[in-house]
């Protein structure tokens, strides 16, 4: 399982690649606990690093008649939160269901009173969400715990990060931040890589994606931008009710992203030298050419250009020597397609 990022102002370009994989179930269990016991399930045997739920409070963190956002309009929104809550002892089960399983256990808070539950049950690690960057009193309790911290951004703008990132940097530099684009789903257009390189630029830290497109595409261009941190939204089945399943991904396709993100890493991390040719050398001989003759060449004869080419396979003179024999005459008869072998010129 792959360490927990964040480990402050690291110089990218050295690090060895090892990128953490986050499926954000979120609140696609709708309220059940044996739902988020099966996404976590499913996520483990996708092998990623670690699954995020969402810790809400309604009465903490919002009034009775918020408006609900344009992607979800199923119920209202604080009767939402309220319904899909668990308890102070159902998040101690399902950190312990999460760890049982060999993943870190990650919540987002969404209220002072969120971040205190969580320090009950004793996360590890904060992911901030895009909606509370600019939550600065709640920024800066978290960043008192001195936790590694993953910033997601969302919908802020470089003066609304700035404040954050500095808020939490007054504590510590364990920070991680998630260039993200609060559209659900999020078009290819907006996905902001040029912005999530500008942050690494700006800040000096570590970058990552928190990805809301359809596919496994933008993840997985960030990983070879330098992204040490990618989260997805996770699913049983785009069918399932709720705000956020049918924007993730079922397990196939979370597979997919695992797979995908540790090829590329070993493409990334893997020296070639193009003059270490010999573990080709079959298939040069397989797929070169060798001097050939055209035609039948008397013994004796001058060889003219017309009377030799260029076949497979490569095991012969190289073809890149086909003028050197030119002007060479025949030691021997050498008849139509065969090798000319250096035994049988020589010099005019």
């Amino acid at each position: 399982m792959n360490q927990l990022p964040g480990l402050g102002k690291a110089n990218i370009s050295q690090m060895t690649l090892q990128t953490f994989l986050i499926a954000e179930i979120g609140s696609t269990h709708d309220g059940s606990l044996g739902n988020a016991k099966c996404l976590i399930g499913a996520a483990a045997e996708c092998r990623v690093d670690a699954v995020k739920f969402q810790t809400h409070i309604a009465e903490a963190e919002t009034l009775p008649d918020a408006p609900m956002p344009p992607y979800f309009t199923g119920e209202p929104r604080f009767a939402y939160f309220k319904r899909t809550a668990f308890t102070e002892a159902q998040w101690i089960e399902l950190k312990a269901h999460a760890e049982n399983q060999g993943l870190i256990f990650l919540s987002s808070p969404f209220s002072i009173e969120a971040v205190e539950l969580l320090e009950k049950i004793g996360v590890v690690q904060y992911k901030i969400p895009s909606g509370e960057v600019t939550n600065l009193p709640m920024v800066e309790v978290i960043a008192k715990t001195r936790k590694p911290v993953l910033l997601s951004s969302g919908m802020s703008s470089w003066a609304e990060l700035d404040e954050a990132v500095n808020s939490i940097l007054k504590y510590h530099n364990k920070l991680t931040i998630l260039q993200c684009t609060s559209e659900y789903p999020c078009p290819y257009e907006q996905v902001g890589l040029n912005v999530m390189l500008q942050m690494r630029e700006r800040y000096g830290l570590p970058v990552g994606l928190s990805d809301h497109t359809l596919t496994n595409y933008a993840a997985f261009a960030a990983v070879t931008l330098g992204a040490v941190v990618i989260e997805k939204h996770f699913t049983l089945s785009r069918r399932m009710y709720g705000s956020d399943a049918r924007h993730s991904l079922e397990p196939a396709e979370m597979t997919d992203l695992v797979k995908g993100i540790h090829s590329i890493e070993t493409m990334l991390t893997s020296k070639v030298n193009k003059d270490e040719v010999e573990h080709l050398a079959t298939m040069k001989a397989t797929f070169e050419k060798s001097v050939v003759s055209l035609v039948d060449i008397p013994k004796g004869v001058l060889i003219t250009e017309a009377m030799i080419g260029v076949k497979k396979p490569g095991t012969g003179i190289p073809a890149k020597r086909l003028g050197e024999v030119v002007g060479k005459r025949a030691r021997c008869q050498i008849p139509k397609d065969t090798f000319i072998q250096e035994k049988d010129l020589k010099d005019e």
